[in-house]
């Protein structure tokens, strides 16, 4: 017997709500036991990692300028001398004692997040444009009301040169909007706001 079309329905699609913290953060959530410690949680270094110790802090505001409380937001980037800790790393060896991926969950009284890193090297382009791209960290940003997770970058407020040389924010087109992706230096912390809608809306990037 063949089956009607319209029988099996798609599944109605739905937000990132709790069950993104329950799920990979659970011991932030209060769900201890699971894990001894939530993936991708502390500092992204040990007393043996290469680089200069930094910290990123920052809000994921909503079009209202309200600092969403319920965000999770990770990074990935290079180690201090631009190798990435990936099997698909194949420019040299990068250093083992940094693990160049991290979980925060926004604080859920203030929303802010805070990564404990160190500053990147500079990684090429790509394989047939070796050129340089400044030093920066890749984000990726999911909370309730976002469907798909966001990707932007933050670079570094203290990199003019390499910031001016790079070839991806050279490409953008409305250059007044390039300091949405620049994190500003205070002392060994930098300040990174991302701003969903609005006049500041942060650049993000269809990867």
């Amino acid at each position: 017997m063949v089956q009607s079309l319209g029988y099996l329905k798609e599944t109605a699609s739905q937000t990132a709500g709790p069950y993104v913290h329950i799920g990979c953060t659970p011991n932030f959530c209060g769900i201890e036991g699971v894990f001894p410690t939530d993936l991708g949680s502390g500092p992204l270094y040990n007393d043996k990692t290469k680089g200069e110790r930094i910290k990123v802090r920052g809000f994921v505001y909503d079009g209202t300028g309200t600092a969403l409380k319920d965000a999770m937001v990770e990074i990935w980037q290079a180690d201090a001398d631009g190798f990435y800790n990936s099997p698909s790393e194949t420019r040299g060896k990068a250093d083992p004692n940094f693990f160049g991926w991290g979980r925060q969950p926004g604080d859920m009284a203030t929303g802010e997040f805070c990564f404990d890193t160190i500053k990147p090297g500079r990684v090429p382009f790509r394989d047939s444009d070796p050129r340089p791209m400044a030093p920066h960290i890749l984000f990726w940003i999911v909370a309730r009301g976002i469907n798909i997770g966001l990707q932007t970058r933050m670079y570094f407020s203290d990199e003019e040169t390499a910031n001016a040389e790079d070839p991806i924010l050279s490409r953008i087109e409305h250059q007044v909007r390039v300091p949405t992706l620049i994190g500003k230096r205070q002392g060994d912390t930098y300040r990174f706001d991302i701003h969903l809608q609005g006049p500041d809306e942060t650049i993000f990037f269809d990867i």
